[in-house]
């Protein structure tokens, strides 16, 4: 298990680098993930929450078996509106295993040619959370926010059999986000799929206790 801890960036700039919110860096080839939304028959497409994105680099030196790529980038979005305090999100995934539209995982071999992807109000003040650093350290059991291993809650494994932890999000006071009552989202993954690099493949499970 890999544990993940946060710090604010301080207005530093962490363009291309490991970070927790912000606006996601991302090659031409991909786009900002949406979910289709029909709303009172008002349809339009809701950009999910960019959450963090990883420099697989950084992982090596706590991954000596492989398990996760150690070049290029993975990139983590979820509707996670209505967890950081929107009540009144027209997207609610609700409890157990989510839909494919409601997260995506996405992972890029190469570094090399990343833009900065923005998400503005109308306004034109940032419609993320703050970015902050992402730091990477070997976990313990008190490590909630982590990369690999069992999730925390064995429910999670009962859904997704076969299944193992890519990344656990615990609640977050200091971003205001609460998945219920004590909850923890989960991306999981089939060995065989992480080894094969299908992070298409991913399912996303939340857990309350």
């Amino acid at each position: 298990m890999i544990g993940i801890s946060t710090e604010p960036a301080a207005g530093e700039s962490l363009s291309g680098c490991s970070k927790w919110w912000g606006f996601p860096d991302l090659p031409e080839s991909l786009d900002w993930p949406s979910v289709p939304v029909n709303d009172d028959g008002d349809e339009y497409d809701d950009p999910l929450t960019f959450i963090c994105q990883i420099r697989c680099e950084e992982l090596a030196p706590f991954d000596p078996e492989g398990m996760l790529p150690h070049t290029g980038m993975l990139w983590f979005f979820a509707a996670l509106d209505y967890f950081l305090g929107n009540l009144d999100a027209a997207c609610y995934p609700g409890l157990g295993a989510w839909e494919a539209p409601y997260f995506r995982v996405l992972y890029a071999p190469s570094c090399e040619v990343l833009h900065e992807h923005s998400l503005l109000y109308d306004d034109g003040t940032p419609a993320v959370l703050p970015a902050e650093r992402l730091r990477f350290y070997p976990a313990d059991g008190d490590s909630y926010t982590r990369l690999l291993g069992a999730p925390f809650y064995e429910e999670v494994s009962w859904e997704v059999p076969g299944m193992l932890s890519l990344l656990q999000i615990d609640e977050n006071g200091d971003w205001g986000l609460r998945f219920l009552d004590s909850g923890m989202l989960n991306f999981m993954i089939a060995p065989e799929d992480l080894a094969a690099r299908r992070f298409s493949a991913v399912r996303a499970v939340l857990h309350s206790a």
